[in-house]
């Protein structure tokens, strides 16, 4: 039960994490201008860019944007795309749940891989966000640069979170998993060796009245 408990807290943690990353994705404050006049700020995510005393205007023509922009967008869906299986699979492999005649120990592969997958998706989203934010301080360091300059916006600091959040469910998943098998395994072994000693032949001494194995006295 208490293996079970673990399971579905780390289950929730990365759906967490996915749900963060799903408000991340279609914010439009992944950077912002720098400027210090409030009334001409310009708010930027990878579907449009927005102003505060204008409507937001969305990014039609896909093949003008950034290469980096089209990378952060393929990452972010296949990041969210990883988090929905995962989800999927390691409702599969809870011990809570049932799954045909699944054993535990089948049920427990299938909930590492729904890990694993939320630990592939948390790293699709981080490497995302990452590259954005490197992207935006090279500009605005860059003295040369005579286009616009950025900030980070909020967004990016929410991906992070989400991204770390997932990860992280991820990895409890997959110990949790792991060191599940590995208890099984030892009590295992140490049934069978308890079992091959009760069965093992004996051989009775009548003068001192002691019991020796077959195998001790050969």
């Amino acid at each position: 039960m208490a293996s079970s408990s673990f399971q579905i807290s780390a289950l929730l943690l990365a759906a967490l994490g996915i749900i963060i990353l799903l408000i991340a994705t279609v914010s439009n404050s992944w950077k912002t201008s720098s400027s210090t006049n409030t009334a001409s700020q310009i708010y930027e995510g990878l579907w449009m860019n927005c102003a505060t005393s204008a409507q937001c205007k969305n990014f039609y023509f896909f093949l003008s944007l950034d290469t980096y922009i089209q990378a952060c967008r393929a990452l972010m869906v296949t990041s969210l795309v990883l988090g929905l299986l995962g989800i999927l699979v390691t409702v599969f492999g809870l011990e809570c749940t049932q799954l045909g005649n699944a054993t535990k120990n089948t049920k427990a592969k299938i909930a590492m891989i729904g890990g694993i997958v939320f630990i592939l998706s948390g790293l699709s989203s981080m490497v995302a966000i990452s590259w954005y934010a490197s992207r935006i301080t090279a500009q605005f360091f860059d003295s040369l640069y005579a286009g616009t300059k950025y900030e980070l916006g909020y967004a990016l600091y929410i991906g992070w979170t989400g991204s770390l959040l997932s990860m992280l469910g991820g990895m409890l998943l997959t110990f949790s998993c792991i060191g599940s098998n590995k208890q099984k395994h030892r009590n295992y072994s140490y049934h069978s060796a308890a079992t091959q000693k009760a069965t093992e032949p004996c051989i009775y001494n009548k003068m001192s009245e002691t019991v020796t194995s077959a195998k001790d006295y050969v």
